[in-house]
């Protein structure tokens, strides 16, 4: 194939929509979508890409009409967006749960900006994605995201994917159970924490002298920090499943 046929308008129109589709799918997928990683490079990460995948995607013939033509482009945006959002609701999870932790282990104001959300999240909670991005790359998680990205383009058409009710049914339903998901992960600390508060209640009825403030608080935590500890690899399974669940839902959704 000559250089000067590539510059045909149908070449030139499927080049720009396998562009636009890796592009926002490198805006919102995770890992990818890390605020630690400059425009530029993720910019140029998806032109690399779309000159390595571009032999595999079938000629899209060019549309006749503008709102065609954008509505192709919508279709691409908001593939990268579906997708995006089902692997963030993972990640979305453990954001929660470490808010609760933080909560009942009272560092709710050891508060910073978090880089990726640029909101205000505590220590916990940061921690908690944080360790489960380094999980993600144990199990080779990116590479699942990546070859996602191969897989679609090879069998998804380009500005024609529409929403499917098995990813429509599994968005609706994890956002349902979002909260419900956090407070079972966060669960033993703050079953932990209830029981502590109990005790520490009793210990206060039959010890006037009791000093909460001086000696209950400090052993909360540490016990709080123990059984964290503990549950951390359960934690991290859990996230494990539900990150290729909702991979597989995404795999089912472009054909694969």
């Amino acid at each position: 194939m000559s250089f000067a046929t590539l510059l045909q308008p149908d070449h030139v129109y499927t080049f720009l929509l396998l562009f636009v589709r890796l592009s926002t799918l490198f805006v919102f997928m995770p890992f990818y979508n890390h605020m630690s990683v400059s425009p530029q490079i993720k910019a140029a990460f998806a032109f690399y890409l779309t000159l390595v995948l571009y032999p595999m995607v079938p000629v899209t013939p060019e549309p006749h009409t503008a709102s065609l033509f954008f509505a192709a482009l919508f279709s691409e945006i908001a593939m990268g967006l579906m997708a995006g959002l089902a692997l963030n609701i993972v990640f979305a999870i453990f954001s929660y749960a470490g808010e609760q932790i933080a909560f009942v282990m009272g560092f709710s104001l050891a508060s910073v900006i978090d880089p990726q959300s640029q909101i205000q999240s505590p220590l916990v909670s940061q921690f908690l994605t944080m360790t489960a991005l380094m999980v993600l790359l144990a199990f080779n998680g990116h590479y699942m995201i990546l070859m996602w990205m191969v897989d679609g383009v090879k069998e998804a058409p380009l500005g024609g994917l529409v929403m499917s009710h098995a990813l429509f049914d599994y968005l609706m339903g994890a956002m349902a159970h979002l909260f419900a998901m956090g407070f079972s992960v966060a669960f033993p600390i703050i079953a932990l924490s209830l029981l502590s508060d109990i005790i520490f209640g009793m210990l206060m009825k039959t010890m006037p002298q009791f000093n909460l403030l001086v000696v209950g608080f400090p052993v909360k935590i540490g016990l709080s920090f123990l059984v964290w500890m503990a549950v951390l690899a359960s934690m991290m399974l859990i996230f494990k499943r539900e990150f290729l669940a909702a991979m597989e839902v995404l795999a089912r959704w472009i054909g694969t």
